[in-house]
């Protein structure tokens, strides 16, 4: 099979380690991807570029794959998201967060295994926002009916090819009537139409929250806008230990970038300490990705291996000290290493 070229965006804070361990991991695996490395976010500022450089934009437009890690964005100031920018620009309108429990990765819910699948070009997000007089402010939630059926479509289509059971659409349609009324509206038709062997419900996203910390096992994949899936991807993130035990994608029609979805960690930058492990599973999500999308059976069973190799790793007991283990950055990643060929 030929090489596959991969757009690698370290990030920022703790970004590049993490980027470096996956990249020793993936050539211990002798995975057959060429990186093409990028910058963005503070690190593209600190070499005088903008925050989300033009190189960085044609270079993923060329490749259509990438792999980043955190990218830092001011709260209420300063620079516009880089991953809002990414999702805008490449047209990256499904994000999908597989969360799954780990082994000894202890937390109060066992058996988790649910999947987030986001509609990421709309809704709040959209960034229309007005001053429309002194001290009022507007943001205005936008919603297509081209995008609330390009979403569903998505979900249910990968539904069918991961052989889930049942997709539940999460909204508010009992008071956002127009927006989230057509965004169920479509996946409900959608359902009816195209998909009636996938079961469907929906359910309203705050009741939804109250169940989905019940009992998470109830729950399979998630369809949800812009806003409810960005709140509810780390809310679930948190059943199974957090943002660095989960990997991350934003796939189009034309690309997709695979992310570590945690911060970029500045208070732990260079003490050796970051867990890679958020990253390494977004590009494994990536692989596997690559196998079904360009029918490269070796790249598939290469993910297998790299994901059996850190979740016996996880099992001999060996992690860093944000999942209660001993191991730096660099102890982990020989951890997963020595563990590749069973």
């Amino acid at each position: 099979m030929p090489t596959h070229h991969v757009v690698l965006i370290p990030g920022d804070g703790i970004g590049p380690s993490i980027a470096e361990s996956v990249r020793k991991i993936f050539a211990a695996a002798q995975v057959d991807v060429e990186w093409h490395e990028h910058v963005a976010g503070v690190a593209a500022i600190a070499k005088g570029k903008d925050v989300m450089p033009q190189d960085t934009l044609e270079a993923i437009e060329h490749h259509t794959l990438a792999l980043k890690g955190p990218c830092s964005t001011p709260v209420g100031e300063g620079f516009r998201s880089v991953n809002v920018t990414l999702r805008k620009r490449l047209n990256l309108y499904a994000a999908v967060r597989p969360v799954k429990s780990l082994p000894t990765v202890h937390t109060r819910y066992e058996d988790v295994d649910i999947i987030i699948i986001r509609e990421n070009t709309e809704g709040l997000y959209s960034g229309v926002e007005n001053e429309v007089l002194p001290g009022v402010v507007m943001s205005m939630k936008v919603a297509s009916e081209m995008a609330c059926n390009r979403i569903a479509h998505w979900a249910f289509r990968f539904a069918t090819r991961r052989r889930r059971k049942k997709i539940t659409a999460m909204h508010k349609a009992n008071i956002m009537k127009l927006t989230d009324g057509l965004f169920i509206r479509c996946a409900r038709n959608v359902h009816r139409v195209e998909y009636p062997n996938i079961e469907y419900d929906e359910m309203i996203i705050d009741a939804g929250c109250m169940k989905i910390v019940q009992d998470p096992t109830k729950f399979d994949i998630l369809l949800l806008e812009n806003l409810y899936g960005d709140v509810m991807s780390d809310l679930c993130a948190g059943l199974v230990g957090g943002l660095g035990v989960v990997p991350g994608a934003n796939i189009g029609d034309k690309g997709a970038v695979f992310e570590a979805v945690h911060g970029s960690a500045p208070d732990i930058v260079g003490k050796g300490i970051a867990n890679p492990l958020a990253l390494l599973m977004s590009g494994v999500m990536m692989l596997e990705f690559i196998a079904q999308e360009r029918d490269d059976s070796k790249i598939g069973r290469q993910a297998e291996q790299i994901k059996n190799a850190y979740e016996k790793a996880l099992l001999d007991g060996q992690k860093t000290r944000d999942l209660g283990g001993e191991l730096g950055t660099d102890a982990f990643t020989e951890a997963v290493i020595s563990r590749l060929n069973g």
